[in-house]
């Protein structure tokens, strides 16, 4: 896999409040089981996806003359035996930090943390960062994590991210959990190459509570720091926003004693 990226420096600073990336995030019970007469509808699109593996070799040819005719640039190619590579774009949405080698010490972090010769440094990725990536057909979701991961010289466990597809309905923005076996470059032929109808993100993979365990003592060391610096901001923020607000009930006050009638 191949791939470019647009992605801002790395910075050190999350805003918890507005952390919502302007998406809907999709309830617990959209990823269960769907019922009833919309549930049908869901099960039979799911269906029909996981069909572009059994596709005849003439359906995915006329399938892909059928996505270039729709795109300008990066269209899909079919190879001799088969198989198809394109393109698709990754956002990555995490609200975590991640850990990156750093060997001069001058990561794209901000708290770096000795790790024997090469130092580590976590931080938190841009929330407006894309890459795009080169894939054959026969790439899986597992790959593709793997994949972006080596782009951005991501250490974490590949394990404690997942791909989710995203797909926009009755004006919502709605997140289903793609499995790791599952091809994006299928999911992207049937779908066309309209974002709206599909497109990828990159989040943490939620399984509940955090597993502390997971990180080693540096990267929960740089956790604490960068936590520490975003305490001190919020109440910086919040003794500003007060300090304020008193001093117009100080004013408001002093004019209504000035003007007793």
């Amino acid at each position: 896999m191949t791939g470019s990226n647009s992605m801002s420096s790395g910075y050190c600073s999350l805003d918890e409040e507005s952390d919502d990336f302007t998406f809907f995030t999709a309830k617990t019970s959209f990823f269960r089981q769907p019922h009833g007469k919309k549930g049908a509808k869901n099960a039979a699109k799911e269906d029909e996806e996981d069909n572009a593996k059994s596709l005849s070799e003439e359906q995915i040819k006329a399938k892909i003359e059928e996505y270039n005719s729709k795109v300008s640039e990066n269209g899909m190619k079919l190879a001799d035996d088969g198989s198809y590579t394109g393109f698709i774009k990754v956002h990555l949405k995490l609200r975590r930090p991640v850990t990156v080698l750093s060997p001069d010490g001058k990561g794209p972090g901000c708290s770096p943390a000795a790790d024997g010769p090469e130092r580590r440094t976590s931080f938190y990725m841009p929330s407006d960062t894309v890459k795009q990536i080169h894939v054959s057909s026969i790439n899986t979701v597992s790959e593709v994590i793997q994949g972006l991961l080596k782009k951005f010289m991501v250490q974490d466990n590949p394990h404690k991210f997942a791909l989710y597809k995203q797909t926009h309905r009755d004006g919502q923005d709605l997140f289903q959990k793609l499995a790791g076996s599952e091809q994006p470059l299928c999911l992207r032929l049937l779908a066309g190459p309209d974002l709206e109808s599909l497109s990828f993100v990159l989040k943490e993979n939620e399984t509940g509570d955090v597993e502390w365990h997971a990180f080693s003592v540096p990267e929960l060391q740089n956790f604490l720091t960068i936590l520490n610096k975003e305490e001190s901001e919020r109440m910086k923020q919040v003794k500003m926003r007060y300090e304020a607000y008193k001093k117009k009930l100080l004013e408001a006050l002093r004019e209504v004693q000035s003007n007793p009638g």
